[in-house]
């Protein structure tokens, strides 16, 4: 580890379901430093007791992460090297992260983001739709400025990513096939690395028929084709 030890902090993708999928790097990282900071401190104790890594926990969170910068990157700066890993994939997408990399940028110190898991790449591969060129959207709004936002990318011509729970997914693809069009591809994928791992192709209207007699269970990405150039749809028809 003697290259990294001007190193104050890690971000270390974590598996997003197959306890397999972590490189031999980020264990070697998370047996190394000061403290490993955690989405959830019980998630992320099960995965260091399966690794056989002992090392402190404390819980960095969307609820305490603004209160907890400045301090953390205090201790940073004097000498301590801290990873940060979320529940499961890369530590920032749609995950606590941001807030604390750009503090620790600015303070002047030495980040280093490991790569691994995360789930909206296998979701993209999976959904034989352009991958090219793609827009990762995260997680819509869930109320205010949803509809805003679908509306935004009425003309976005690449592969759009989005992040969806379980009980929002059947309202997220009937709103898609109204703005977009009903024969607009998309794929949903569920359960990534898991045992029942699922990619479903079809029509945003096929989608939507197929889910309606298959409720479904587990962490989702919704990948939706681009605009493309013959689409003439208009959700004003």
């Amino acid at each position: 580890m003697s290259e990294e030890k001007s190193i104050n902090l890690f971000l270390v993708p974590t598996p997003i379901g197959n306890l397999k999928d972590i490189t031999l790097r980020a264990i070697e990282v998370l047996n190394s430093v000061d403290v490993i900071l955690a989405e959830d401190t019980r998630t992320t104790g099960k995965l260091l007791k399966h690794l056989e890594i002992k090392r402190p926990l404390q819980s960095y969170h969307i609820f305490n992460e603004h209160k907890a910068v400045e301090k953390l990157v205090e201790r940073m700066r004097r000498g301590e090297v801290l990873a940060l890993v979320s529940d499961a994939g890369t530590p920032g997408i749609s995950d606590p992260g941001f807030l604390l990399v750009r503090a620790a940028k600015d303070a002047g110190l030495e980040v280093n983001c490991l790569p691994g898991a995360t789930a909206f790449v296998p979701a993209l591969v999976n959904s034989g739709l352009p991958n090219d060129r793609f827009t990762f959207e995260g997680f819509l709004p869930h109320k205010k400025g949803r509809k805003t936002r679908i509306e935004s990318l009425l003309e976005e011509s690449r592969t759009m990513i989005f992040y969806e729970s379980p009980h929002r997914l059947m309202k997220t693809l009937e709103q898609f096939a109204e703005a977009f069009g009903p024969d607009r591809m998309a794929s949903v994928s569920r359960e990534l690395t898991k045992i029942y791992e699922e990619n479903v192709r079809g029509t945003l209207q096929e989608l939507v028929a197929y889910y309606q007699e298959h409720p479904i269970k587990g962490e989702i990405v919704l990948v939706v084709q681009g605009r493309q150039k013959n689409d003439s749809y208009s959700n004003e028809n």
